[in-house]
């Protein structure tokens, strides 16, 4: 067949690749220069597959309220009078209780488990490069009850076999000896030792041009106007270098997929909720994190990429605005000086922010459409890299008509009803 995916992100890329491998046609539409110039460039670098769980949890709605008055606070908000970021926040209220919870990680879980596997495979089979490291996570606790709160995500690991251990602060400096140059600063860990780290940009930028050698067209420098139906279906899309058609199309857009969908009557509840990372040189690699931390208080990941550091949070909820705020900034060197001072040159952290596209309850959205040949691939939140080879091996799976490795139960837009 003959297949346009719209937009080449990290899951719009990985989905071309997957299907190329499956033996289609593939173009890849992308207003930008060229791949994972947007939210995928600098995000916080985690493949975490360990960490995959919904915002949406029990107790947030009173931790939020805490948040938003802390200094450094994780989470900020900007009101507007755009019904659609009320909408989703209620839809997220409506999930944080143990019964939503305990569905949506164990179906994001599913899908991360299958997508680290799925990405393992594809190193082993490419020898793609990208600043990987397969060190784990360190979820570091700077006080009791946030030790407490991590017993429920351990249930869900455990049912799902993911490794684990929870470890005593100097279990914690074994894991990333720099903590030690802060003893007393934390309580203890969690430890996911199947979890890997990486660069997104550098790894989607180097499959791109593997997707390219499999016969996959990218059409760089192309605004993407608007979907053309045909009765059930899509018959092109209308861009600026006119109307391109195809056999199939793959809404990859992120958080401009419902933007794009919504014209045709289809609406998904994804919105944007930007994230913002600081990328600065490693001076003292003793200092340094070793893989990736994330620490608990400030919602922050600190991974080591290469000889930089990459330090990603905040959850800010205010639309499609990207302009970058100073305090942001401020908060993400906080974090980790705290933990790595001396690690890296902040005065030469670079900042950047992006527009994660997340649904209300954590799980992307893959799969069919009510237009038979339009499908999905988009509603990743800040798991995008995490997903992405999973998500797009499902997505390869179902456009070719087989069925996919895993259960898709809970990914089709079908579980927010038609």
């Amino acid at each position: 067949m003959k297949i346009i995916v719209l937009g080449s992100g990290v899951v719009g890329t990985t989905s071309a690749y997957f299907l190329a491998k499956a033996g289609h046609e593939v173009t890849v539409i992308e207003r930008q220069d060229g791949a994972a110039l947007e939210t995928s460039f600098a995000n916080a670098g985690e493949v975490s597959s360990g960490m995959a769980a919904p915002w949406a949890a029990p107790g947030i709605p009173m931790k939020a309220l805490r948040w938003l008055a802390m200094k450094h606070s994780p989470l900020v908000i900007r009101p507007s009078f755009d019904p659609r970021m009320w909408r989703w926040l209620f839809q997220m209220l409506g999930n944080c209780n143990p019964a939503s919870y305990a569905v949506n990680k164990s179906r994001m879980v599913r899908l991360a488990e299958y997508s680290r596997d799925s990405l393992i495979a594809l190193r082993k089979d490419t020898g793609i490069a990208y600043d990987h490291r397969s060190k784990g996570t360190l979820q570091v606790f700077r006080n009791p009850r946030q030790l407490d709160e991590a017993l429920e995500d351990i249930a869900v690991l455990k049912r799902y076999g993911v490794p684990y251990a929870l470890l005593d602060p100097a279990g914690c400096e074994v894991v990333e000896p720099a903590l030690a140059r802060v003893r007393g600063k934390i309580v203890g860990g969690l430890h996911l030792p199947g979890d890997e780290t990486g660069d997104c940009f550098k790894f989607t930028q180097a499959l791109a041009q593997m997707a390219a050698g499999e016969g996959v067209v990218f059409r760089n420098n192309v605004e993407i106007r608007r979907l053309v139906t045909d009765g059930d279906a899509i018959s092109a899309v209308d861009t600026s270098q006119g109307e391109l058609r195809a056999d199939a199309f793959v809404m990859a857009m992120g958080s401009y997929s419902p933007l794009m969908l919504a014209p045709l009557g289809i609406r998904i509840p994804v919105y944007p909720v930007k994230g913002y990372s600081i990328t600065l040189p490693i001076v003292d690699a003793a200092s340094a994190p070793e893989s990736t931390i994330m620490e608990e208080t400030y919602k922050v990941g600190i991974t080591r990429l290469g000889d930089r550091i990459r330090v990603g949070g905040t959850a800010e909820i205010a639309g499609y605005d990207l302009r970058l705020h100073a305090s942001r900034r401020a908060t993400l060197v906080h974090a980790v000086t705290e933990l790595f001072p001396g690690g890296g040159d902040v005065d030469k952290a670079t900042f950047w922010c992006g527009l994660r596209p997340m649904t209300p309850d954590g799980t992307p959205v893959i799969g069919p459409t009510p237009y038979r040949n339009l499908f999905l691939n988009t509603g990743h939140g800040t798991l995008g890299w995490t997903m992405s080879c999973g998500s797009a091996r499902v997505l390869a799976d179902m456009v070719s008509g087989r069925a996919p490795d895993i259960d898709t139960e809970g990914l089709l837009m079908t579980r927010y009803g038609r």
